[in-house]
């Protein structure tokens, strides 16, 4: 009888401690938004973050294509934002997409460029409540000066300055 009561009271404390493990279906979606001031469409020394850039965060089932949550945001002065995503998206696809930039010199964005895919859902291995997406830009109309020097100290050669 003993036995027992130990054993029920161990499986009490485990359910217990199951329940107090869980937590609610909230993610933090965390990025960045730049200024590509060199046109090559990745972050150089010469690039610059985009405070005030607006970005949207939007799920779709993956079926029927449907939007299933969508939130909008804005960076603050180092081109940084925080988005909330409220619900597991397992069956979805989350993307965060730049909307609009805040500077008429740096407002083009690429296409297939535009966009960072995200993973909302507690379901894919990853044991954090915050998610990073890739670095979003918007590019100048012509690159700045400087641009050619700051390639060559990587490596680079770019086709046109």
């Amino acid at each position: 009888m003993a036995k027992a009561i130990l054993l029920l009271s161990a499986l009490c404390i485990v359910a217990l401690a199951n329940f107090a493990h869980c937590h609610s279906e909230v993610f933090d979606v965390e990025g960045k938004v730049y200024c590509d001031t060199c046109r090559v469409q990745f972050e150089t020394k010469l690039s610059e973050n985009l405070g005030g850039a607006t970005v949207k965060l939007q799920c779709r089932n993956i079926s029927t294509e449907a939007e299933t949550f969508s939130v909008e945001g804005v960076t603050d002065k180092d081109g940084k934002y925080k988005l909330t995503v409220d619900g597991d998206h397992e069956n979805d696809i989350c993307e965060v997409t730049v909307v609009k930039s805040p500077r008429e010199d740096c407002k083009e964005s690429v296409s297939g460029y535009e966009k960072a895919r995200i993973e909302c859902s507690d379901n894919v291995g990853i044991h954090n409540a915050v998610r990073y997406a890739n670095p979003l830009f918007f590019m100048k109309a012509e690159s700045v000066q400087g641009c050619k020097e700051a390639l060559d100290e990587l490596g680079l050669f770019p086709l046109e300055f």
